[in-house]
């Protein structure tokens, strides 16, 4: 008989309030409380013991995929405890573990103390709205939060490709049709190809990863739709430069093109440690307007920071060191923090005057 239970460590991980469970061979299970790992009192886990607590969530389907691949991804439900995405994959020939908690409950963009402008966003009819900043950021939550904006307050059809679906939404006003990428849909660039004849008003792709499927979402967002994607990006403007370097050179003009009359906003997020425990989110956001659509489509992205800066009672938009600036006068975050996450630190050192 096993000494570890995973229900009972997922348990746990719901009841502590943290966010990841890590379980891998050598080490005691370990949770992530804001933003930091902490051993739970338990023996140190073998190969053996994490293999027999992980097969049991599986199906045959997806036992068979990860001997065939060395990686899974899926989600699990666990009634009266919570959902959470699950990731297996191998460490020095044995099975390792990461799995994230979703909540049940959707937070609301109140919730969550988000700029007003988001609001004003999820409004618009069409075009392109990128979530980025790295894993762990809060992406998802923020996405899914934004869309339950538009779900209390539009009559629209809501399609999301996501691998594997973490929110679920119940329809209010809005219909969600869910799409898991492997059960449901090939792959995300499959999703988008149909998505269009499946009479969407609103697309979210988990992760524009590649070639076909950011293309894709482009056009969708050219077409009448407004589309929600990610990207493993920590700067605004970094994100639109990740987009046009997945394209061969001779391709970028057309796709710079595409950016500048798509692109709604980008929301460049990072999750910084709160003083007595918590997190905030320090957010970068890029709304577009002539000037920056124009800087986009002259291959001058390098020129749009210094847009931000300008006019930004009417433009809602701010950088990052801005944020975290608040964050810091308002006393929620040590003066460490600020300079530790800040992706331009020199900016922030002259801010705090150091």
């Amino acid at each position: 008989m096993s000494k570890f239970d995973i229900k009972k460590l997922l348990q746990s991980v719901v009841s502590h309030g943290a966010s990841d469970l890590h379980l891998v061979s050598r080490s005691e299970p370990q949770i992530r409380m804001s933003g930091a790992l902490k051993p739970v009192n338990l023996p140190i886990m073998t190969g053996d013991d994490i293999e027999e607590m992980c097969y049991s969530l599986l199906t045959e389907k997806q036992k068979q995929e990860f001997e065939e691949h060395n990686e899974l991804d899926f989600a699990l439900e666990i009634p009266g405890m919570g959902r959470f995405r699950g990731n297996y994959y191998k460490t020095m020939g044995d099975i390792a573990a990461a799995f994230r908690v979703i909540p049940i409950e959707i937070p609301s963009l109140d919730d969550l103390s988000a700029p007003p402008i988001y609001k004003d966003l999820i409004k618009r009819e069409k075009g392109l709205i990128l979530i980025t900043g790295p894993t762990g950021s809060g992406k998802s939550t923020t996405l899914a939060a934004m869309l339950n904006e538009i779900n209390l307050t539009e009559h629209k059809h809501i399609l999301t490709a996501e691998d594997p679906v973490e929110f679920i939404h119940r329809n209010k006003k809005a219909v969600f049709s869910h799409r898991n990428v492997g059960p449901d849909t090939n792959s995300f660039a499959s999703a988008m190809k149909y998505a269009l004849r499946q009479d969407p008003d609103v697309i979210l792709i988990g992760e524009m990863r590649d070639k076909v499927t950011i293309e894709a979402g482009l056009t969708a967002a050219e077409t009448g739709h407004l589309v929600f994607g990610t990207l493993h990006t920590s700067s605004a403007p970094g994100t639109i430069n990740r987009i046009i370097d997945v394209f061969s050179g001779d391709e970028q003009p057309q796709i710079r093109a595409m950016i500048a009359t798509s692109l709604v906003a980008v929301v460049a997020q990072m999750l910084l440690p709160k003083l007595g425990g918590g997190r905030v989110a320090a957010s970068e956001i890029l709304t577009t307007n002539h000037a920056i659509s124009n800087l986009i489509r002259e291959d001058k992205v390098h020129q749009i920071y210094s847009q931000m800066q300008i006019g930004q009672g009417d433009t809602g938009m701010q950088t990052q060191t801005q944020s975290i600036m608040r964050f810091y006068k308002d006393g929620r975050i040590s003066r460490e923090v600020a300079l530790q996450y800040a992706n331009k630190p020199e900016e922030v050192a002259r801010a705090l005057n150091v």
